[in-house]
């Protein structure tokens, strides 16, 4: 079967247990460890809880040898295989088999409470893991029967995508880019990479003229240039045209 072919599992083992003789429960209340001969061990050694598949087993065994003294098969926690007295979370009562379909209660001890609660969260912990792997199967096998969407293509059954049309930007839409460098933009009435005009709409000639004439007439003097008599006119007449010039142009306004 498939939970004879599982693997078995080590969930808790404690090297430290002891076994006692209990009296038959006289009323329905509950087992108490006050009863037992809690100073007379019948049986100490070694406990371990192991898992195979769904079920889990308690077995006592000897500390030296390894030999089995007594195996309790749970198949479910809490339940009647294994009982905690009403007095005390150190000691529980646990059904043991032989294997020939008899079994026996004792009661069990543990030296140390952090033993006790390991025993316990072992427990609780394989059977919660049964109780997930049986909410899972029972998900897998309603998915199974459920009818499944076939979303595949159907022989010569075809698709059509449609794709709008793209519409290209115009030439003379596109904005300039700005100029790089951090370079503020021209003024007004300017035109970007030109060179201002000197003020008093005068003319400048090409230096390449100027310089080509100065050169090639080698007989004629250079005729010095005359001496204004008013040597405040052409600041004055600077000033005059710039000015001017800056309130035409209506970039720059002094007040």
């Amino acid at each position: 079967m498939a939970e004879d072919n599982s693997y078995e599992s080590m969930l808790c083992v404690k090297p430290e247990v002891h076994v006692y003789r209990i009296p038959p429960r006289a009323t329905n209340r509950g087992y108490r460890a006050a009863d037992w001969k809690l100073d007379e061990p019948a049986w100490s050694g070694r406990m371990k809880i192991t898992a195979k598949g769904k079920m889990a087993f308690i077995k006592l065994e000897d500390k030296n040898t390894g030999e089995l003294f007594a195996q309790a098969p749970v198949e479910q926690y809490p339940g009647c295989v294994v009982e905690a007295v009403t007095d005390s979370s150190r000691y529980f009562v646990i059904r043991i088999e032989d294997g020939n379909g008899r079994h026996a209660f004792i009661g069990l001890g543990f030296a140390d409470r952090g033993d006790s609660f390991d025993f316990n969260v072992a427990l609780q912990d394989h059977f919660k893991w049964v109780k997930q792997e049986g909410e899972f199967a029972k998900m897998e096998a309603s998915q199974s029967a459920a009818p499944k969407l076939d979303l595949s293509f159907k022989e010569g059954q075809t698709i059509k995508i449609s794709i709008g049309n793209i519409k290209k930007k115009e030439a003379g839409g596109a904005k300039p880019r700005p100029m790089g460098g951090g370079l503020l933009p021209p003024p007004p009435g300017v035109k970007a990479g030109g060179i201002i005009p000197p003020p008093g709409g005068q003319q400048m000639a090409p230096a390449a003229q100027t310089n080509a004439a100065a050169l090639l007439d080698f007989g004629s003097p250079v005729p010095a240039p005359q001496p204004s008599s008013d040597m405040w006119g052409d600041f004055t007449s600077a000033g005059s045209n710039s000015s001017k010039d800056a309130v035409a142009s209506g970039w720059v306004q002094f007040s």
